[in-house]
């Protein structure tokens, strides 16, 4: 599955957030503080709802291209993210 990371994407055309499965849900269920104790129930639990979203891959996409520094977007943490971006900006750095 290939993610468009790009900026100039029109976000508002066919509005992935119409479809997604957390817009009826508490928004603090997916900006858990921390990531252990009761943190980590609530990132798997938010990870879960995520699991079924038709909407999970343009969320994820807006998260990178918005740099979206907290919560669970797509599936993903900040963490995994920032990884996620740093290898997406190397693999730019080889294809050059």
């Amino acid at each position: 599955m290939a993610l468009i990371w790009n900026r100039s994407i029109t976000w508002d055309s066919e509005d992935w957030r119409e479809r997604a499965a957390c817009q009826d849900l508490d928004p603090d269920l997916f900006f858990p503080i921390g990531s252990t104790g009761p943190a980590a129930d609530q990132i798997r639990n938010a990870k879960a709802i995520c699991d079924t979203c038709e909407a999970k891959v343009p969320c994820l996409e807006f998260a990178l291209a918005s740099n979206q520094e907290s919560g669970v977007w797509g599936g993903v943490t900040e963490d995994e993210r920032r990884r996620l971006r740093r290898v997406r900006l190397a693999q730019r750095r080889h294809a050059s």
